[in-house]
């Protein structure tokens, strides 16, 4: 077989689809490849709040509380004063910022995220990944070596468009991308990026919340130093971080009271501040206060926006972890807690500040009412640590989705709940976030320059969200023209003049997450390039059917009872290694399985129908290909053993392949049916026996681990990325066996060098 497309002679393929029932009769379908053959993917449709019952949706809606919102919540710690880091000029300037707050607020956490962007999940889950995998499903954008255009057949993969909706302008924008590889090659690094500087928002998180909450004791007592203040704080972070393992269904039961509290507190006080400072700070409402404090300050005033924006950290939050819950649970809790409790917090400052403008530099616990300062400033802490969850949790489903796609070097998955589905910890990366996060914090000390690098990172992300969602809503949804203007010139613009306002502040602290975001997209880009390349070496160099009967035919190879499982990531034709391992230990298992794993650009495929088997002729061989799907958000290994679910779907196949054969249909007009039908279940058993007495001797795991170096005469880019760079990602990262589970005791690793 040549190419991606072809069909290898002497092998026969069956697939059942739930399109072919009819009745109570199972009508027979064939596919020219495997990569066809593994489309029939059905009766799964995401994670639907339709589907679920209120009770369900209230509870996951409690939980978000707990944690998406720590991160927007705890904002109104350090807004005015990352606003006015020079003090207030004016009194209306805070009518001014106000207004800004509550016209951001309301702008892009609500209307975008909860009511627009929410919208744009992948089959329940949602995140830059999310966005990017829509688009490549409508579009033939991706970059990942293993999808086929078969793919397209699976059930969840097809998008659900707005009926018959046709757009000149989608057709012609869905041409120039799949045209372009230049536009190809811009989405997947965009997409690096988005999602580099997103993990870089779960490093700064942390640090600035704690180090706001934990400095708000300075004014209760004189004995709490900066430097006690910074130890304090890298403490708690190493808590936090710890707490992660529990997962995130206990740490969001645990943490939503918590924050409950937390946004009764800042409404109640916001609420008070109001009626006892200056009840008609509600005129703010009023957008010409925007305009009275550019013209009053103008330069002064665009730099502040870089304070202003904060009020939105943890917005892209919302879209990212909307996958460990619901859309509608989502919105739930945003409309009936948080979003009013924040508008009630900074107007309720603002009316405190008109009365003390010179108390800015800590408005927060200065507006804080005497008698309940204590108890204010205990849950400001709790509140503060639970910040850091949001984006931590987000975090980790980036890189399961990174991961998938291979544009992330292996880690291991471990889903945390068998409730709820989505809700995964990543051991390593829990680790180095913690690292990052306590440098950041014994490195740069307050919140000032952190509140800058802050900014960076939020307002990036949020405008990549925004050109994908673009894309989205033209190609995809149909959306009408004049929304799609609409929405570039009301919510894009807003967000471009915040990033020339953050982007003013890269030398004060604003190079951090760039710096972030760099090391991150090298290590990517180093491992999803090379991974391709992997891929290709092997397409080009995969053993041919005529090799395959040489090999059967050589009467040196002996055959061993048990079952050996050989894994490649090749997904059609038997890979290159296999020639080499047969010629290194000339001896085959009683029956063999070549296993590919194969990840397809949606979120997640059924448990049931996870594997494609296919017999490799001859027959007398036993040997199979076996491809396993899974989508991003799938994770491996938790419903049980592996190999006992391979097993059991290997003899499925066996039993289809025999009953869909041709012998098996022409018989229904033969004349001596019942000899052919005893003959074809003697068959059928004895292949059954086998694969069971196989299974009964043990299964080996035979590993494929490619070494990779560069050809003699490449350049000296290459040399670097694949030699160095890459091999040094994969030594001191999981390998395969760790990462599927694979006992020690029954693995082989088999070793074999590609030029590339």
């Amino acid at each position: 077989m040549s190419g991606s497309g072809g069909v290898e002679s002497g092998e026969r393929q069956v697939a059942l689809s739930q399109d072919n029932v009819k009745g109570n009769k199972l009508l027979p379908q064939r596919y020219d490849s495997l990569d066809l053959e593994s489309g029939a993917v059905s009766g799964y449709h995401g994670r639907s709040s339709k589907a679920m019952k209120w009770s369900v949706i209230l509870q996951l809606a409690f939980q978000s509380i707990g944690i998406v919102y720590g991160d927007i919540g705890t904002s109104p710690l350090y807004v005015f004063s990352s606003t006015f880091p020079n003090g207030i000029n004016h009194a209306d300037d805070v009518l001014g910022v106000l207004s800004l707050i509550l016209y951001t607020l309301t702008l892009i956490p609500l209307i975008k995220y909860v009511f627009i962007v929410l919208h744009a999940n992948d089959n329940g889950d949602g995140g830059t990944f999310a966005l990017y995998s829509l688009i490549c499903r409508y579009a033939n954008v991706s970059l990942v070596p293993s999808q086929q255009a078969e793919d397209s057949n699976v059930s969840n993969f097809q998008l659900e468009l707005p009926g018959n909706k046709h757009s000149r302008m989608a057709s012609s924008l869905k041409s120039k991308l799949e045209n372009s590889r230049v536009a190809k090659f811009f989405l997947f690094f965009a997409t690096l990026l988005g999602t580099s500087m997103l993990i870089g928002d779960g490093v700064l998180t942390p640090c600035i919340s704690v180090l706001s909450a934990v400095g708000g004791i300075k004014e209760a007592t004189s004995a709490m130093t900066e430097d006690r203040v910074v130890w304090i704080s890298a403490a708690i972070l190493v808590c936090v971080f710890l707490f992660q393992r529990l997962g995130t269904d206990k740490v969001g039961y645990t943490f939503a009271p918590i924050l409950l509290v937390w946004f009764a507190f800042i409404a109640g006080i916001g609420i008070y501040n109001i009626i006892h400072y200056d009840p008609t700070v509600i005129k703010a409402l009023n957008p010409r206060y925007i305009v009275d404090y550019f013209r009053n300050n103008q330069q002064a005033a665009w730099i502040s926006l870089g304070g202003i924006i904060l009020c939105t950290t943890g917005a892209e939050a919302l879209f990212a972890d909307v996958g460990h819950f619901t859309v509608l649970s989502i919105q739930i809790s945003t409309c009936g807690v948080v979003y009013p409790a924040l508008i009630l917090a900074y107007t309720g400052q603002a009316s405190f500040l008109r009365k003390h403008p010179d108390l800015v530099s800590n408005t927060f616990f200065k507006s804080v009412p005497g008698p309940v300062y204590w108890p204010m400033f205990v849950v400001a802490v709790l509140a503060a640590i639970i910040a850091s969850q949001a984006l931590i949790s987000g975090t980790f489903s980036i890189v399961q989705q990174s991961l998938a796609l291979g544009c992330f070097p292996r880690v291991k998955i471990v889903h945390t709940s068998s409730k709820y589905e989505g809700q995964v910890y990543v051991p390593e990366v829990n680790y180095l976030l913690m690292l990052a996060c306590i440098g950041v914090t014994m490195g740069f000390r307050t919140t000032v320059k952190i509140g800058n690098a802050y900014g960076i990172a939020v307002v990036f992300v949020m405008t990549l969200t925004s050109s994908y969602l673009v894309l989205v809503m033209i190609m995809i949804w149909k959306s009408n023209i004049l929304y799609v203007i609409s929405y570039v010139l009301i919510i894009g613009s807003v967000e471009l003049i915040y990033l020339s306002s953050v982007l003013y502040k890269f030398d004060q602290g604003g190079y951090l997450p760039l710096i972030f975001a760099a090391v991150l997209m090298t290590i990517m880009y180093v491992w999803n390039n090379v991974y391709r390349r992997k891929y290709s070496y092997e397409e080009e160099h995969k053993l041919s059917p005529r090799r395959i009967k040489d090999i059967a035919a050589n009467t040196n190879i002996c055959r061993i009872p048990g079952l050996a499982l050989f894994y490649s990531e090749l997904v059609q034709g038997i890979p290159p290694i296999f020639k080499h391992y047969v010629e290194n230990v000339p001896a085959l298992h009683s029956v063999f399985v070549f296993v590919s794993i194969k990840s397809l650009p949606i979120s997640k495929v059924p448990a049931d129908e996870r594997f494609i088997f296919r017999r490799v002729e001859p027959k007398e061989l036993n040997m199979y290909r076996c491809v396993g799907r899974y989508g991003y958000m799938d994770v491996r290994n938790q419903e049980e053993p592996f190999e006992r679910i391979l097993v059991e779907n290997l003899k499925q196949f066996i039993r289809d392949d025999y009953k869909f054969s041709p012998q098996s249909q022409e018989s229904a007009h033969d004349s001596d049916e019942d000899t052919i039908h005893g003959v074809q279940n003697e068959a059928l058993e004895r292949d059954i026996e086998v694969v069971d007495k196989a299974w009964e001797a043990g299964a080996v795991h035979l590993i494929g681990e490619n070494e990779v170096v560069a050809a003699e005469g490449a350049g000296i880019g290459k040399r670097l990325m694949i030699n160095y760079a890459f091999n040094f990602l994969k030594k001191n990262l999981r390998g395969s066996e760790i990462v599927f589970d694979i006992p020690h005791k029954r693995m082989v690793k088999v070793g074999m060098t590609y030029e590339l």
